[in-house]
C-alpha cells in the first residue's frame, strides 16, 4: 500500500532549512552572528578617491521640459541638475526629450553621467549678442566693458577677443554681474584686449562643456550651434562638445551640428573616448583633439560636410586609436596629422570626397614632425578638387611611417577623377614602409626623395 505524498508548506519548509543550518553550524562548533552576512567581502576595496566601497545605487535626477524631477526649458536646469548630483559625488542626470535653449554652456562635473534620449534631447545655443569693448580689457582684469550692453545678461556665457588675442589667449567666462556697460565675470583675462586692435565681446560658448573634471560621461544629445546666428568661436577654446584638461572623459552617441566652429574639440586631455559620435555641417573643424592630448580613442565616428578638416590632430597628439570612423566630404583634408602627433594607430576608417587630400602630414622640422604613425586598413578614395590630389600626402621630415593594407583610389568614371596620385611623399621624409596596399591611380606613387631605396619605401 502506497503511502499519501507529504506537503509542507513554504513557510515551515523555511524554517525547517534554516533550523537544519544552524543545527550544523553549532555542532561544528561556529557561532553564526548577523555580520557574517555583513561583514567586508575578502575581495570588497574602497574607492581610490573616497573612504568607502563602490555602492549600487548613486544618485540619479531626472530633467524635462515636463514630467521630471526638475522642470525646465534652458541651461538652468540642466545646471541645477549636474550640480546638484555633483555635490553627491556623481552619478547621472537624465535629460528628457525637447529643445533646451542654451544661454549658457552646460558646464560637466567629474564623475557626472548626462543621458539624453537619442536624436530626442536637443541643446541649442542662443542667438548671440555681440560688442565692440569700450575701453581695452586688460590681462588679469576680471571685467569689461562692452560699447552696447543689450543682451549681455547675468549668467550668460562671453567670449573675448581681438585681433591678437586668438587661440588659447581667447577668454571664455560666464557673466556674474552687470552695471551699465561693464560686465564683471568669472574668469581673468588671458590677454590684453585692445581697442585698436578691434577688441569685442560676445554671448558665444561651447554649447557643453569640461574643465578640470575626471570621469564625466556625455551621451545621446543633440547639439544645436545655431551658426547663423553666433559670430566664429576658435577650437582652442570652444566647440560644440569642448573639453579642456577633461581626464578619462566619454563622449557617446552624439550629434553635433551647425556649431560656428569645431564640432567636437578636447584640448589637455588624456584617456578620452569619442565613440558612435556625428559631427556635420560646422564651419571649421570636425573632430579636434590637441594640445598634447594623450591616448585618446575615436571610433565609430562620422565627420562630414564640416568646413575645414574631418579630423584634425593638432599639436602632441600620441598613443591614439582612430578606427572605424568615417570622414566624409569635408572641405579640406580628411585627416590631418602634424606637430608631435606620433605614435598613432588609424585602422579602418573611410575617408572620401573631401576637398583635398584624403590623409595629410603636415610639414613640419624633423623635432617636431609626426613620427612612427601607422595607417591600416583604411580606403581613402574620390578625394580633391582637382585632378593631381594624392590619396595620402606626407610632407615634413616624419620618420617610420607604415602604410600597410589600405585601400586607395578614385572609383568614380574617368571624367571625374580627381584623386589620381595614390602617395605622394615630400623630399624632406624619412623613412616610409607601405605594404600590401591597393592603390589605384594613375600615378601610384610619388616619391620625391633624392635616394629613396627599397629599405625606406616598399610596394
Amino acid at each position: 500500500m502506497s503511502l499519501p505524498l507529504l506537503v509542507i508548506p513554504d513557510r515551515i519548509l523555511h524554517v525547517v532549512i534554516v533550523f537544519i543550518v544552524l543545527s550544523g553550524a553549532i555542532a561544528a562548533g561556529h557561532r553564526l552572528t548577523l555580520a557574517d552576512d555583513l561583514a567586508p567581502k575578502a575581495n570588497e576595496r574602497q574607492l581610490p578617491y573616497a573612504m568607502h566601497s563602490a555602492m549600487s545605487d548613486r544618485p540619479t535626477i531626472r530633467v524635462g521640459r515636463r514630467d521630471a524631477d526638475l522642470v525646465g526649458a534652458d541651461h538652468r536646469v540642466l545646471q541645477a541638475a549636474v550640480d546638484y548630483v555633483a555635490n553627491l559625488g556623481g552619478g547621472i542626470v537624465e535629460i528628457g526629450e525637447g529643445e533646451y535653449l542654451m544661454g549658457d554652456s552646460l558646464h560637466l562635473r567629474s564623475n557626472v553621467t548626462i543621458r539624453g534620449r537619442k536624436g530626442k534631447t536637443i541643446l541649442r545655443k542662443a542667438d548671440a549678442s555681440d560688442s565692440p569693448l569700450a575701453i581695452d580689457g586688460d590681462f588679469g582684469e576680471q571685467q569689461v566693458t562692452v560699447s552696447d550692453p543689450k543682451g549681455f545678461e547675468v549668467g550668460s556665457g562671453l567670449t573675448i577677443w581681438d585681433d591678437h588675442g586668438g587661440g588659447f589667449h581667447t577668454t571664455v567666462a560666464r557673466i556674474t554681474g552687470r552695471d551699465g556697460h561693464r560686465l564683471s565675470i568669472d574668469a581673468d583675462l588671458m590677454s590684453d584686449y585692445m581697442v585698436s586692435a578691434h577688441a569685442r565681446a560676445a554671448t558665444v560658448f561651447p554649447v557643453v562643456s569640461g574643465t578640470d573634471i575626471r570621469g564625466a560621461w556625455v551621451e545621446d544629445l543633440v547639439i544645436e550651434g545655431n551658426k547663423q546666428a553666433n559670430p566664429y568661436l576658435n577650437g582652442c577654446r570652444g566647440a560644440g562638445i569642448y573639453l579642456y584638461r577633461g581626464f578619462g572623459v566619454r563622449v557617446s552617441g552624439c550629434l553635433v551640428r551647425n556649431f560656428h566652429g569645431d564640432g567636437i574639440s578636447f584640448q589637455q586631455s588624456n584617456d578620452v573616448t569619442i565613440a558612435d559620435c556625428v559631427v556635420e555641417d560646422n564651419t571649421h573643424l570636425g573632430l579636434h583633439p590637441g594640445s598634447g592630448s594623450q591616448r585618446p580613442t575615436v571610433r565609430g565616428c562620422l565627420a562630414r560636410r564640416n568646413g575645414t578638416d574631418g579630423l584634425f590632430l593638432c599639436w602632441r597628439v600620441r598613443h591614439g586609436i582612430f578606427e572605424g570612423n568615417r570622414l566624409e566630404e569635408n572641405g579640406e583634408a580628411g585627416i590631418s596629422i602634424g606637430h608631435k602627433d606620433s605614435d598613432n594607430l588609424l585602422r579602418g576608417n573611410h575617408v572620401a570626397r573631401n576637398g583635398t587630400c584624403g590623409v595629410l602630414f603636415r610639414d613640419e622640422a624633423a623635432g617636431m614632425s609626426p613620427h612612427r604613425n601607422r595607417l591600416e586598413r583604411n580606403t581613402i578614395e574620390d578625394n580633391g578638387r582637382s585632378p593631381g590630389t594624392p590619396g595620402i600626402r606626407v610632407r615634413g621630415e616624419p620618420e617610420a611611417l607604415v602604410f600597410e593594407s589600405n585601400t586607395i583610389r578614385d572609383a568614380r568614371p574617368a571624367d571625374q577623377k580627381t584623386q589620381t596620385v595614390g602617395v605622394l611623399i615630400e623630399p624632406r621624409v624619412g623613412s616610409v614602409r607601405l605594404e600590401g596596399n591597393a592603390i589605384d591611380a594613375g600615378l601610384r606613387i610619388d616619391d620625391r626623395r633624392q635616394k629613396p631605396s627599397a629599405a625606406r619605401t616598399r610596394e
